[in-house]
């Protein structure tokens, strides 16, 4: 399916305004490469230069990374990565963010699921207990993705993705540390088991006792550290 042509008459803003609403929707995933200027080009109706200058936009929003001879990837599906990336944001300011955000997205999601969005959560929770250490991050972040997404709310959902590039940092720092639990049932599988319930308060009370442990064992770890 070809993307909607841009009139002839429009100038790069359009494009790039296009081009944002397919990256939000989820046209690409993230670390996805989007097709080549030529496709893009006939999908879009414009010319090189336009649409270059539209991919140069998106890239300094930090929605974009341009790699030269390998092609252009998606990188956010927001604007809001780029200026958290510029905002000098420790690690310690993203639990306390995710404090704040998962556990209502976690009551959303137990108010608002849909089966698809259960089976979608159920699925990355399976793929998270069997995968490799190599692929766990990436599992792991799925789940929160999930229930985030379940919540129904595109406000939040686009502020929480903002979070999943420093909250695969923080999770991939972390499980190389003695101590770190990958088992966790809560903010996970108990989750889950509350959404299917349809008990919101559950399901928030879970997200939040997974948090309070890991930022319990954050600072225990990083008193013990030799370079605390």
């Amino acid at each position: 399916m070809s993307l909607t042509p841009v009139p002839q008459a429009s100038l790069s803003d359009q494009v790039v305004e296009r081009l944002r609403a397919e990256i939000v929707e989820g046209r690409w995933r993230v670390d996805e490469k989007i097709p080549p200027e030529s496709e893009l080009m006939a999908s879009l109706g414009v010319a090189r230069g336009t649409l270059r200058e539209a991919l140069r936009a998106l890239q300094y929003t930090g929605m974009l990374e341009i790699r030269r001879g390998d092609g252009t990837f998606v990188r956010a599906r927001s604007e809001v990565p780029g200026a958290l990336a510029r905002s000098g944001a420790s690690l310690d300011d993203v639990l306390e963010a995710r404090i704040t955000l998962e556990p209502q997205l976690a009551r959303l999601a137990a108010e608002r699921a849909t089966n698809d969005d259960i089976e979608r959560i159920s699925k990355a929770l399976s793929e998270r207990a069997s995968v490799s250490d190599e692929g766990w991050v990436d599992a792991d972040v799925a789940v929160h993705e999930a229930i985030a997404r379940a919540a129904h709310n595109p406000i939040l959902f686009e502020v929480y993705t903002a979070l999943l590039p420093r909250l695969h940092e923080s999770m991939s720092t972390a499980q190389s540390r003695d101590g770190f639990c990958r088992d966790e049932r809560r903010g996970h599988d108990e989750v889950l088991d509350a959404i299917v319930a349809r008990d919101p308060e559950a399901a928030a009370e879970s997200a939040q006792a997974n948090l309070q442990a890991t930022a319990a064992w954050s600072q225990r770890d990083q008193s013990e550290s030799p370079s605390a």
